[in-house]
This record gives structure tokens, sequence and C-alpha cells, in this order.
């Protein structure tokens, strides 16, 4: 774990040293950044490991930061632990639900500040390990984005990927199209419901037009939604 890159996003120069300091000694590489712009940048540039970020900062809050990185791809997997003054039942609520993957508050003590770092991290490496999603001869590889089947590429848009992701990491199990917007478009975005539906009936096509016909995998459930389930399309 040594070596792991953490940004410190924080409007406090002290801080920030305190910080800096405390995960060097524990063998962490740190980046600093004292406002949301500069923060943005290093994360796109730099790609830390992790985020420490402060709620209240200059040139916007830090739920605005979070909320921004949650939306995009690229950004949504960095783990984010909001590191704050703000203390209340509600704010915690809000930050985690915002998508911040811990919370703690000021004062802390740095060493169960760092255990909860290692903890995010070990997190992240174990979900590594999941990078493809299979089922029979159908073959999802979140690292390339590109779907196979019979180890022949498929063509599918971004929302198709993002939706076959969803479902194939969630099995068995029937969703709304409201639930459905929340987990793959997001709980910010405003999209009419069936939105869904003309986004399923590209899905299906697209994974009609394999080497072997999967669209059976997304079942209509009626009354509900929809849901992701080989019971009845594949013997196994």
């Amino acid at each position: 774990m040594t070596g792991k890159k953490v940004l410190i996003v924080d409007d406090e120069f002290s801080i920030r040293d305190m910080l800096r300091m405390a995960l060097e000694i524990a063998e962490f590489e740190c980046i600093e950044a004292e406002n949301i712009q500069d923060a943005h940048r290093l994360i796109v540039d730099e790609r830390p490991a992790i985020v420490l970020l402060d709620w209240m900062l200059p040139g916007g809050s830090g739920l605005e930061l979070l909320r921004r990185l949650k939306r995009n791809d690229a950004t949504a997997e960095i783990p984010v632990i909001m590191l704050t003054a703000k203390a209340a039942e509600d704010n915690v609520i809000q930050g985690l639900d915002v998508g911040a993957d811990d919370y703690v508050t000021k004062p802390f003590a740095p060493r169960e500040l760092i255990a909860r770092i290692k903890t995010q991290l070990r997190r992240v490496a174990g979900g590594e390990q999941r990078d493809r999603l299979e089922v029979e001869d159908l073959l999802l590889d979140m690292d390339s984005r590109r779907i196979f089947v019979a180890g022949t590429p498929i063509e599918m848009g971004p929302t198709e990927f993002n939706l076959l992701q969803f479902f194939m990491s969630h099995p068995e199990r029937a969703y709304t199209r409201n639930q459905l917007l929340d987990h793959v478009w997001g709980a910010n975005v405003y999209v009419e419901e069936r939105t869904v539906d003309v986004h399923i009936r590209r899905l299906r096509k697209a994974l009609e037009g394999g080497v072997k016909d999967y669209s059976d995998l997304i079942q209509t459930v009626r009354g509900t939604g929809y849901r992701f389930s080989t019971k009845g399309v594949i013997n196994t």
C-alpha cells in the first residue's frame, strides 16, 4: 500500500501540513489543493488513489466537487473521504448520499484517519479483481469498456454499456425505471422514465446481434420494470 497518492483538499495550510506529515510517515505520497479548481485539475492530471475533501472551500463547496466526481465515469471510482468541521447528522447523511465513501469530522485523530484511508484502498483493490463480468459466453470488460460474445466484440453505446454493467452486477433483482435512472444515470440527473425503455431496447438489440443472442437476459417485469436474469434462458 505504500506510495499511494493522496490528494488533500483543504483551504487551511495548517491542516494540509499536519495531514501531509502524518501521511508521509505512513509512506503515502501527498499532493495538495486549497480550492475546488486546483483539486479538480489534480484529480484529472495526477489520478490520486484517494481524496481527502473538506466541505467549505474557496470557489465552491467540497460537496459540489464530490457530486461532479461521482457523476463522471472516469473519476467515480476514486474513493473520497469527507474531512470537515460539519458534524451535524444531516451533514453526514448528505455527504454520504452524494457519494462520499467515508465521513470524518474535525478535530480528528490522524492514526484513525490513516486506518480509514487504508480501508478504502483495500476496498478498491478488492474491486479491481472484478473488472470482468461474465455470463456464459457474454463478457463485459470494465477496463476497456467493451462487450464480447464468445470472444467477438459487439458494439453498444455508453449508456447501454452502463446499463448492462449495472444489470450484470445485480442479477436476479427487479428494478423500477426510477431505480435504474438513479443507479445508472445518477440521482441528480433529470431524465424522463421512458428514456429507460429506449435504452433497454437498444441494449437488447445489441445483445441479439452477436454470435449468440443474449437479449433475453434483459427481462421485462410487468408492473415494475426490468431485471437481468439467466433463469429460463441459460442452462447451467
